[in-house]
Protein backbone atom coordinates (compact mmCIF):
# COMPACT_ATOMS: atom_id res chain seq x y z
CA UNK A 1 0.00 0.00 0.00
CA UNK A 2 1.44 3.54 -0.90
CA UNK A 3 2.05 5.86 1.96
CA UNK A 4 2.62 9.65 1.38
CA UNK A 5 3.61 12.00 4.12
CA UNK A 6 2.01 15.66 3.44
CA UNK A 7 4.20 18.69 6.31
CA UNK A 8 2.01 21.32 6.86
CA UNK A 9 -2.13 21.40 7.88
CA UNK A 10 -2.84 24.65 5.85
CA UNK A 11 -4.94 25.16 2.97
CA UNK A 12 -1.72 24.03 0.74
CA UNK A 13 -1.16 20.33 2.47
CA UNK A 14 -5.01 20.50 2.75
CA UNK A 15 -5.44 20.05 -1.24
CA UNK A 16 -2.03 18.30 -1.78
CA UNK A 17 -3.69 15.73 0.42
CA UNK A 18 -7.07 16.26 -1.08
CA UNK A 19 -5.91 15.67 -4.89
CA UNK A 20 -3.86 13.04 -3.77
CA UNK A 21 -6.81 10.88 -2.82
CA UNK A 22 -8.48 11.06 -5.28
CA UNK A 23 -5.65 10.17 -8.04
CA UNK A 24 -4.35 7.21 -6.24
CA UNK A 25 -8.21 5.92 -4.57
CA UNK A 26 -9.28 4.94 -1.64
CA UNK A 27 -6.56 2.27 -0.66
CA UNK A 28 -3.27 4.49 -0.39
CA UNK A 29 -2.24 5.88 2.64
CA UNK A 30 -1.74 9.39 3.28
CA UNK A 31 -0.68 10.77 6.56
CA UNK A 32 -0.98 14.70 6.97
CA UNK A 33 1.23 16.03 9.57
CA UNK A 34 0.95 19.64 11.50
CA UNK A 35 2.83 21.08 14.08
CA UNK A 36 -0.10 23.42 15.01
CA UNK A 37 -3.20 21.57 17.17
CA UNK A 38 -5.72 22.91 14.68
CA UNK A 39 -5.77 22.73 10.80
CA UNK A 40 -6.14 25.66 8.19
CA UNK A 41 -2.92 27.53 8.64
CA UNK A 42 -3.79 31.19 7.38
CA UNK A 43 -7.59 29.89 7.23
CA UNK A 44 -9.24 30.24 10.62
CA UNK A 45 -12.57 31.27 11.24
CA UNK A 46 -14.01 31.89 14.73
CA UNK A 47 -16.88 33.46 16.53
CA UNK A 48 -17.26 36.70 17.22
CA UNK A 49 -20.38 38.17 18.48
CA UNK A 50 -21.93 34.60 17.71
CA UNK A 51 -20.82 35.17 14.09
CA UNK A 52 -18.37 33.13 12.14
CA UNK A 53 -15.75 35.65 11.28
CA UNK A 54 -12.93 34.98 9.00
CA UNK A 55 -9.78 36.00 11.02
CA UNK A 56 -6.87 34.97 8.21
CA UNK A 57 -7.83 35.05 4.79
CA UNK A 58 -11.63 35.86 4.46
CA UNK A 59 -11.93 35.82 0.10
CA UNK A 60 -9.86 35.27 -2.76
CA UNK A 61 -10.22 36.28 -6.16
CA UNK A 62 -11.98 34.70 -8.86
CA UNK A 63 -9.89 35.97 -12.10
CA UNK A 64 -7.93 32.87 -11.06
CA UNK A 65 -10.50 30.37 -10.96
CA UNK A 66 -8.84 27.32 -8.94
CA UNK A 67 -10.53 28.49 -5.59
CA UNK A 68 -14.23 28.85 -6.90
CA UNK A 69 -13.49 25.38 -8.31
CA UNK A 70 -12.40 23.80 -5.69
CA UNK A 71 -15.18 25.41 -3.64
CA UNK A 72 -17.49 23.87 -7.20
CA UNK A 73 -15.56 20.37 -6.41
CA UNK A 74 -16.55 20.05 -2.49
CA UNK A 75 -20.05 21.58 -2.95
CA UNK A 76 -19.72 24.52 -1.04
CA UNK A 77 -21.65 27.92 -1.48
CA UNK A 78 -19.98 30.42 -2.97
CA UNK A 79 -20.81 34.42 -1.97
CA UNK A 80 -19.87 38.15 -3.23
CA UNK A 81 -18.95 41.20 -2.02
CA UNK A 82 -21.19 44.43 -2.76
CA UNK A 83 -20.85 47.18 -4.83
CA UNK A 84 -19.50 49.13 -2.46
CA UNK A 85 -16.04 50.37 -3.36
CA UNK A 86 -12.31 51.04 -1.51
CA UNK A 87 -10.95 54.06 -0.34
CA UNK A 88 -7.21 55.06 0.70
CA UNK A 89 -6.20 58.00 3.65
CA UNK A 90 -3.50 60.09 1.81
CA UNK A 91 -2.32 63.28 2.42
CA UNK A 92 -4.52 63.74 5.09
CA UNK A 93 -7.59 62.99 2.99
CA UNK A 94 -9.85 59.91 2.53
CA UNK A 95 -10.40 59.44 -1.51
CA UNK A 96 -11.79 57.10 -3.56
CA UNK A 97 -8.97 54.32 -4.74
CA UNK A 98 -8.46 54.33 -8.32
CA UNK A 99 -9.66 51.68 -10.22
CA UNK A 100 -7.82 51.76 -13.42
CA UNK A 101 -4.25 51.22 -11.91
CA UNK A 102 -2.32 47.64 -11.40
CA UNK A 103 -1.39 47.43 -8.01
CA UNK A 104 -1.11 51.47 -7.74
CA UNK A 105 1.04 52.11 -11.35
CA UNK A 106 -1.47 54.12 -12.84
CA UNK A 107 -2.97 53.61 -16.86
CA UNK A 108 -3.85 56.93 -16.85
CA UNK A 109 -2.50 59.98 -14.75
CA UNK A 110 -6.16 61.24 -14.60
CA UNK A 111 -7.20 58.34 -11.98
CA UNK A 112 -4.49 58.92 -9.70
CA UNK A 113 -5.13 63.16 -9.41
CA UNK A 114 -7.62 63.20 -6.61
CA UNK A 115 -5.01 60.97 -4.61
CA UNK A 116 -1.64 62.84 -5.08
CA UNK A 117 -0.54 66.69 -5.38
CA UNK A 118 -0.58 68.74 -7.80
CA UNK A 119 3.50 67.89 -8.39
CA UNK A 120 2.48 63.99 -8.04
CA UNK A 121 0.31 63.69 -10.57
CA UNK A 122 2.32 65.76 -12.94
CA UNK A 123 5.23 63.17 -12.32
CA UNK A 124 2.79 60.38 -13.11
CA UNK A 125 1.46 62.38 -16.69
CA UNK A 126 5.24 62.38 -17.62
CA UNK A 127 6.29 59.06 -17.39
CA UNK A 128 5.47 58.05 -20.73
CA UNK A 129 8.24 60.72 -22.13
CA UNK A 130 11.01 59.21 -19.97
CA UNK A 131 13.17 57.05 -21.53
CA UNK A 132 12.41 53.51 -22.05
CA UNK A 133 12.75 51.79 -18.87
CA UNK A 134 15.36 49.02 -18.79
CA UNK A 135 15.46 46.39 -16.30
CA UNK A 136 18.45 43.71 -16.13
CA UNK A 137 17.67 40.27 -18.07
CA UNK A 138 18.69 38.33 -14.86
CA UNK A 139 18.25 40.48 -11.94
CA UNK A 140 15.41 42.10 -10.48
CA UNK A 141 15.01 45.91 -8.60
CA UNK A 142 12.86 46.82 -5.86
CA UNK A 143 9.38 47.88 -6.90
CA UNK A 144 9.79 51.02 -4.83
CA UNK A 145 13.05 51.77 -6.34
CA UNK A 146 11.69 51.84 -9.81
CA UNK A 147 8.59 53.39 -9.35
CA UNK A 148 9.90 56.19 -7.35
CA UNK A 149 11.87 56.73 -10.48
CA UNK A 150 9.53 56.90 -12.77
CA UNK A 151 6.58 58.15 -10.93
CA UNK A 152 8.05 59.95 -8.13
CA UNK A 153 7.86 58.98 -4.17
CA UNK A 154 4.41 60.26 -3.18
CA UNK A 155 3.32 57.54 -5.96
CA UNK A 156 4.80 54.87 -3.83
CA UNK A 157 3.98 56.01 -0.61
CA UNK A 158 0.48 56.56 -1.24
CA UNK A 159 -0.80 53.69 -3.27
CA UNK A 160 2.13 51.04 -4.20
CA UNK A 161 2.76 50.91 -0.74
CA UNK A 162 -0.58 50.32 1.22
CA UNK A 163 -1.69 48.25 -1.60
CA UNK A 164 1.56 45.74 -1.36
CA UNK A 165 1.39 45.85 2.44
CA UNK A 166 -2.01 44.94 2.59
CA UNK A 167 -0.80 41.49 0.28
CA UNK A 168 2.47 40.44 1.65
CA UNK A 169 2.89 42.54 5.19
CA UNK A 170 5.73 44.16 3.23
CA UNK A 171 7.46 47.03 2.32
CA UNK A 172 7.60 48.59 -1.35
CA UNK A 173 11.47 49.10 -1.47
CA UNK A 174 12.20 44.94 -0.13
CA UNK A 175 9.86 43.40 -2.92
CA UNK A 176 10.98 42.71 -6.19
CA UNK A 177 9.67 44.44 -9.39
CA UNK A 178 9.63 40.90 -11.15
CA UNK A 179 8.64 39.06 -8.42
CA UNK A 180 5.15 40.78 -7.48
CA UNK A 181 4.38 42.42 -10.97
CA UNK A 182 5.65 39.80 -13.80
CA UNK A 183 3.02 40.61 -15.99
CA UNK A 184 3.83 44.33 -15.71
CA UNK A 185 7.12 43.33 -16.44
CA UNK A 186 6.04 41.05 -19.71
CA UNK A 187 4.71 44.23 -21.41
CA UNK A 188 7.38 46.73 -20.58
CA UNK A 189 8.68 46.11 -24.36
CA UNK A 190 5.70 45.84 -25.88
CA UNK A 191 5.11 49.05 -24.30
CA UNK A 192 8.07 50.81 -24.94
CA UNK A 193 9.61 50.66 -21.81
CA UNK A 194 6.29 52.58 -19.99
CA UNK A 195 4.74 51.50 -17.11
CA UNK A 196 2.04 53.68 -17.78
CA UNK A 197 1.63 52.06 -21.25
CA UNK A 198 2.34 48.42 -19.64
CA UNK A 199 -0.66 49.27 -16.86
CA UNK A 200 -3.17 50.16 -19.70
CA UNK A 201 -2.28 47.08 -21.32
CA UNK A 202 -3.33 44.94 -18.34
CA UNK A 203 -6.28 46.86 -16.88
CA UNK A 204 -7.54 47.94 -20.23
CA UNK A 205 -7.75 51.64 -21.85
CA UNK A 206 -5.34 54.08 -22.88
CA UNK A 207 -2.31 55.80 -21.49
CA UNK A 208 -2.73 59.19 -21.51
CA UNK A 209 -0.02 61.93 -21.63
CA UNK A 210 2.90 62.60 -23.20
CA UNK A 211 3.39 59.66 -26.14
CA UNK A 212 0.49 57.64 -24.66
CA UNK A 213 -1.52 55.61 -26.36
CA UNK A 214 -1.01 51.37 -26.09
CA UNK A 215 -3.40 49.48 -24.82
CA UNK A 216 -7.38 48.16 -25.38
CA UNK A 217 -10.09 47.97 -23.32
CA UNK A 218 -11.00 44.91 -25.50
CA UNK A 219 -7.68 43.05 -25.25
CA UNK A 220 -6.95 39.36 -23.53
CA UNK A 221 -5.39 39.89 -20.36
CA UNK A 222 -3.05 37.24 -19.82
CA UNK A 223 -3.37 34.31 -17.37
CA UNK A 224 -0.10 35.25 -14.60
CA UNK A 225 0.39 34.77 -10.85
CA UNK A 226 -0.32 38.22 -9.47
CA UNK A 227 -3.97 37.78 -10.53
CA UNK A 228 -4.76 37.73 -6.65
CA UNK A 229 -2.08 40.68 -6.45
CA UNK A 230 -4.06 43.23 -9.36
CA UNK A 231 -7.31 42.42 -7.55
CA UNK A 232 -6.27 42.92 -4.40
CA UNK A 233 -6.76 46.83 -5.01
CA UNK A 234 -10.56 46.32 -5.97
CA UNK A 235 -12.35 45.06 -2.31
CA UNK A 236 -15.69 45.69 -4.34
CA UNK A 237 -17.61 42.38 -5.76
CA UNK A 238 -19.30 44.09 -9.14
CA UNK A 239 -17.68 46.69 -10.90
CA UNK A 240 -20.33 49.15 -12.14
CA UNK A 241 -23.08 46.77 -11.84
CA UNK A 242 -21.79 45.32 -14.98
CA UNK A 243 -19.01 43.03 -14.54
CA UNK A 244 -18.69 39.52 -13.23
CA UNK A 245 -17.66 39.56 -8.85
CA UNK A 246 -13.98 40.05 -8.97
CA UNK A 247 -14.03 38.13 -5.42
CA UNK A 248 -15.36 35.19 -3.53
CA UNK A 249 -15.65 34.11 -0.25
CA UNK A 250 -17.59 31.08 1.59
CA UNK A 251 -20.69 30.79 3.61
CA UNK A 252 -19.75 30.22 6.54
CA UNK A 253 -16.46 31.26 6.38
CA UNK A 254 -13.05 29.70 5.12
CA UNK A 255 -13.40 27.21 7.96
CA UNK A 256 -15.65 25.30 5.55
CA UNK A 257 -13.00 24.48 3.40
CA UNK A 258 -11.07 23.65 5.83
CA UNK A 259 -13.69 21.13 7.32
CA UNK A 260 -14.67 19.75 3.56
CA UNK A 261 -10.85 19.18 2.34
CA UNK A 262 -10.13 17.08 5.49
CA UNK A 263 -13.21 15.04 5.70
CA UNK A 264 -12.88 14.56 1.50
CA UNK A 265 -8.66 13.43 2.15
CA UNK A 266 -9.53 10.83 4.37
CA UNK A 267 -5.79 11.62 5.52
CA UNK A 268 -4.76 10.17 8.68
CA UNK A 269 -4.27 13.65 10.73
CA UNK A 270 -1.71 14.02 13.17
CA UNK A 271 -2.12 17.70 15.06
CA UNK A 272 0.67 18.71 17.29
CA UNK A 273 3.50 16.60 15.95
CA UNK A 274 6.25 18.99 14.30
CA UNK A 275 8.59 17.23 11.96
CA UNK A 276 11.89 16.86 13.31
CA UNK A 277 13.65 14.87 10.73
CA UNK A 278 13.65 14.46 7.14
CA UNK A 279 15.46 11.92 5.59
CA UNK A 280 16.07 9.43 2.19
CA UNK A 281 16.01 5.46 2.44
CA UNK A 282 16.94 2.85 0.28
CA UNK A 283 13.42 3.29 -1.49
CA UNK A 284 11.33 5.97 -0.20
CA UNK A 285 11.66 8.34 3.19
CA UNK A 286 11.97 8.60 6.85
CA UNK A 287 10.18 11.12 8.79
CA UNK A 288 10.90 11.68 12.85
CA UNK A 289 7.66 13.57 14.08
CA UNK A 290 6.84 14.49 17.85
CA UNK A 291 8.83 16.05 20.44
CA UNK A 292 11.72 14.60 21.95
CA UNK A 293 9.49 13.16 24.72
CA UNK A 294 7.23 11.60 22.38
CA UNK A 295 9.15 11.22 19.06
CA UNK A 296 8.31 8.59 16.65
CA UNK A 297 9.21 7.47 12.88
CA UNK A 298 7.02 7.56 9.79
CA UNK A 299 8.44 5.76 6.49
CA UNK A 300 6.80 7.04 3.45
CA UNK A 301 7.46 6.26 -0.57
CA UNK A 302 7.10 9.84 -0.74
CA UNK A 303 6.42 13.72 0.41
CA UNK A 304 4.84 16.71 0.29
CA UNK A 305 6.47 19.64 2.20
CA UNK A 306 3.84 22.29 2.31
CA UNK A 307 5.37 24.47 4.94
CA UNK A 308 6.79 28.11 5.39
CA UNK A 309 10.40 28.67 4.22
CA UNK A 310 12.08 28.49 7.15
CA UNK A 311 10.56 25.10 8.16
CA UNK A 312 11.09 23.76 4.38
CA UNK A 313 14.73 25.31 4.66
CA UNK A 314 15.65 23.03 8.11
CA UNK A 315 13.52 19.69 6.74
CA UNK A 316 15.41 20.30 2.94
CA UNK A 317 18.74 20.81 4.13
CA UNK A 318 19.77 16.92 4.34
CA UNK A 319 17.87 15.73 1.12
CA UNK A 320 18.05 18.58 -0.53
CA UNK A 321 20.47 21.72 0.04
CA UNK A 322 20.21 23.43 -3.36
CA UNK A 323 16.22 23.66 -2.62
CA UNK A 324 17.27 24.83 1.11
CA UNK A 325 19.44 27.64 0.11
CA UNK A 326 16.61 28.87 -2.13
CA UNK A 327 14.18 29.03 0.59
CA UNK A 328 16.77 30.69 2.74
CA UNK A 329 16.26 33.42 0.19
CA UNK A 330 12.70 33.68 1.16
CA UNK A 331 12.05 36.01 3.96
CA UNK A 332 8.79 36.39 6.25
CA UNK A 333 6.63 38.14 7.58
CA UNK A 334 3.88 39.31 10.44
CA UNK A 335 1.08 40.83 11.15
CA UNK A 336 -2.11 40.66 13.17
CA UNK A 337 -5.77 41.14 12.66
CA UNK A 338 -8.35 42.69 14.89
CA UNK A 339 -12.08 41.48 14.06
CA UNK A 340 -14.86 43.13 16.07
CA UNK A 341 -18.62 43.41 16.27
CA UNK A 342 -19.64 47.15 17.30
CA UNK A 343 -23.40 48.36 18.53
CA UNK A 344 -26.02 48.42 15.98
CA UNK A 345 -26.39 52.44 16.49
CA UNK A 346 -22.84 52.58 14.67
CA UNK A 347 -23.11 53.45 10.62
CA UNK A 348 -19.51 52.68 8.96
CA UNK A 349 -18.78 54.76 5.59
CA UNK A 350 -20.34 53.51 2.68
CA UNK A 351 -17.02 51.70 1.55
CA UNK A 352 -15.73 48.10 1.80
CA UNK A 353 -12.81 49.89 3.36
CA UNK A 354 -9.81 52.05 3.54
CA UNK A 355 -6.12 52.25 2.81
CA UNK A 356 -3.54 53.56 4.65
CA UNK A 357 -0.98 55.62 3.15
CA UNK A 358 2.59 55.84 4.42
CA UNK A 359 3.14 58.59 7.09
CA UNK A 360 -0.24 59.05 7.77
CA UNK A 361 -0.78 60.71 11.24
CA UNK A 362 -3.80 61.58 13.36
CA UNK A 363 -4.51 65.27 13.96
CA UNK A 364 -2.14 65.34 16.89
CA UNK A 365 0.45 63.86 14.82
CA UNK A 366 0.90 60.63 16.36
CA UNK A 367 1.25 57.64 13.68
CA UNK A 368 -1.87 55.39 12.56
CA UNK A 369 -1.82 51.97 14.28
CA UNK A 370 -3.88 49.80 11.71
CA UNK A 371 -2.58 50.56 7.86
CA UNK A 372 -5.93 49.31 6.78
CA UNK A 373 -9.52 48.53 7.61
CA UNK A 374 -12.50 46.27 5.89
CA UNK A 375 -15.54 47.50 6.84
CA UNK A 376 -17.02 43.82 6.64
CA UNK A 377 -20.74 44.35 6.80
CA UNK A 378 -20.71 46.48 4.44
CA UNK A 379 -18.68 44.75 2.24
CA UNK A 380 -20.59 41.45 2.32
CA UNK A 381 -23.80 42.96 3.51
CA UNK A 382 -24.94 41.21 6.48
CA UNK A 383 -25.65 42.11 10.09
CA UNK A 384 -24.26 43.11 13.03
CA UNK A 385 -21.92 45.83 12.07
CA UNK A 386 -18.53 44.17 12.07
CA UNK A 387 -14.93 45.88 11.33
CA UNK A 388 -11.43 44.18 10.63
CA UNK A 389 -8.40 46.04 11.42
CA UNK A 390 -5.06 45.07 9.88
CA UNK A 391 -1.94 46.20 12.06
CA UNK A 392 2.28 45.55 10.90
CA UNK A 393 3.84 45.08 8.64
CA UNK A 394 7.96 44.03 7.86
CA UNK A 395 9.58 45.90 10.51
CA UNK A 396 7.22 47.19 12.91
CA UNK A 397 8.09 44.30 15.72
CA UNK A 398 7.48 46.70 18.01
CA UNK A 399 4.38 47.41 17.05
CA UNK A 400 3.15 43.79 17.02
CA UNK A 401 4.60 43.73 20.48
CA UNK A 402 1.92 45.57 22.20
CA UNK A 403 -0.47 43.58 23.94
CA UNK A 404 -4.20 43.05 22.76
CA UNK A 405 -5.65 45.69 24.48
CA UNK A 406 -2.92 48.29 23.36
CA UNK A 407 -3.26 47.35 19.98
CA UNK A 408 -7.49 47.45 20.50
CA UNK A 409 -6.88 51.45 22.03
CA UNK A 410 -5.21 52.14 19.18
CA UNK A 411 -7.21 50.65 16.09
CA UNK A 412 -10.48 52.17 18.19
CA UNK A 413 -8.30 55.82 18.11
CA UNK A 414 -7.77 55.30 14.70
CA UNK A 415 -11.68 54.48 13.88
CA UNK A 416 -12.49 58.01 15.62
CA UNK A 417 -9.86 59.97 13.59
CA UNK A 418 -10.92 58.75 10.34
CA UNK A 419 -14.78 58.12 10.89
CA UNK A 420 -15.53 59.92 14.01
CA UNK A 421 -16.57 56.59 15.27
CA UNK A 422 -16.73 56.32 19.12
CA UNK A 423 -17.86 53.20 20.60
CA UNK A 424 -16.30 49.91 22.05
CA UNK A 425 -16.92 46.55 20.68
CA UNK A 426 -19.27 44.69 21.87
CA UNK A 427 -16.80 41.51 21.31
CA UNK A 428 -13.32 41.41 19.38
CA UNK A 429 -10.31 38.87 18.69
CA UNK A 430 -6.98 39.76 17.69
CA UNK A 431 -5.12 36.96 15.65
CA UNK A 432 -1.49 36.84 14.91
CA UNK A 433 -0.14 35.92 12.65
CA UNK A 434 3.59 35.57 13.07
CA UNK A 435 6.21 34.66 10.60
CA UNK A 436 4.23 33.45 8.03
CA UNK A 437 3.83 35.79 5.26
CA UNK A 438 6.67 35.37 2.45
CA UNK A 439 8.37 38.02 1.19
CA UNK A 440 8.37 38.10 -2.66
CA UNK A 441 11.69 40.28 -2.32
CA UNK A 442 14.65 41.09 -5.38
CA UNK A 443 15.71 37.53 -5.31
CA UNK A 444 12.26 35.64 -5.02
CA UNK A 445 12.49 34.67 -8.86
CA UNK A 446 15.82 33.09 -8.49
CA UNK A 447 15.12 31.40 -4.91
CA UNK A 448 12.08 30.02 -6.63
CA UNK A 449 13.81 28.70 -9.81
CA UNK A 450 16.27 27.11 -7.73
CA UNK A 451 14.35 25.25 -5.53
CA UNK A 452 11.64 23.67 -8.42
CA UNK A 453 15.50 22.96 -10.26
CA UNK A 454 16.65 21.29 -6.87
CA UNK A 455 13.46 19.47 -5.96
CA UNK A 456 12.76 18.26 -9.60
CA UNK A 457 15.95 16.12 -8.83
CA UNK A 458 14.52 14.24 -5.91
CA UNK A 459 12.21 11.74 -6.55
CA UNK A 460 9.22 11.51 -4.27
CA UNK A 461 9.48 14.86 -3.49
CA UNK A 462 7.58 17.97 -4.16
CA UNK A 463 6.81 21.15 -2.73
CA UNK A 464 3.64 23.47 -2.73
CA UNK A 465 2.32 26.62 -0.36
CA UNK A 466 2.52 30.96 -0.72
CA UNK A 467 6.31 30.62 -1.57
CA UNK A 468 5.99 30.29 -5.16
CA UNK A 469 3.65 32.42 -7.44
CA UNK A 470 1.43 33.96 -5.70
CA UNK A 471 0.28 34.22 -1.71
CA UNK A 472 -3.26 34.04 -2.07
CA UNK A 473 -5.56 30.73 -2.33
CA UNK A 474 -6.03 30.21 -5.87
CA UNK A 475 -2.20 29.97 -6.44
CA UNK A 476 -2.02 27.81 -3.56
CA UNK A 477 -4.47 25.30 -4.88
CA UNK A 478 -2.98 25.46 -7.81
CA UNK A 479 0.49 24.37 -6.29
CA UNK A 480 -0.73 22.08 -4.13
CA UNK A 481 -2.57 20.39 -6.88
CA UNK A 482 1.12 20.34 -9.11
CA UNK A 483 3.07 18.84 -6.39
CA UNK A 484 -0.31 15.78 -5.79
CA UNK A 485 0.35 15.33 -9.62
CA UNK A 486 4.14 14.70 -9.47
CA UNK A 487 3.69 12.87 -7.13
CA UNK A 488 1.04 10.37 -7.96
CA UNK A 489 2.92 10.14 -11.62
CA UNK A 490 6.28 9.33 -9.26
CA UNK A 491 3.98 6.59 -7.19
CA UNK A 492 2.37 5.07 -10.28
CA UNK A 493 5.27 4.85 -12.53
CA UNK A 494 7.61 3.52 -9.45
CA UNK A 495 4.43 0.98 -9.07
CA UNK A 496 4.15 0.05 -12.82
CA UNK A 497 8.41 -0.84 -12.71
CA UNK A 498 7.93 -3.13 -10.13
Amino acid sequence: MRHVVVVGGGVSGLVAAYRLRALLGPDARITLVEQANRLGGKLRTVPVGGVPTDVGAEAFVLRNPAAAALAGELGLELIHPGPAGATVRAGGRTVRLPRRTFLGVPADAGEVRGVLSADGASRVAGEASLPPLELPADGDRAVGEVLAERFGRELVDRLVEPLLGGVYAGRADELGLRATMPALVARLQAAGGSLTRAAAGIVGGTASGPGGGAGSGGERRPKSPEGDLRDAQRPEGHLQGTRPPVFGALRGGMGVLVDALARAARADVRLGYPVRELARELDGWRLEIGSPGRAEVLHADAVVLAVPPPAARRLLEPVAPEAARGFAGIEVGSMAVLSMVLPDTVTLPDSSGVLLAVGQRHSDGTPFTAKAFTHTSVKWGSAPVRLRASIGRVGETELLRRDDQELLAGVLGDLRELTGIDARPLDWVITRWGGGLPQYGVGHVAAVEAIERAVAAVPGLAVAGASFRGVGIPACVETATAAAERVAAHLLEHTAAR
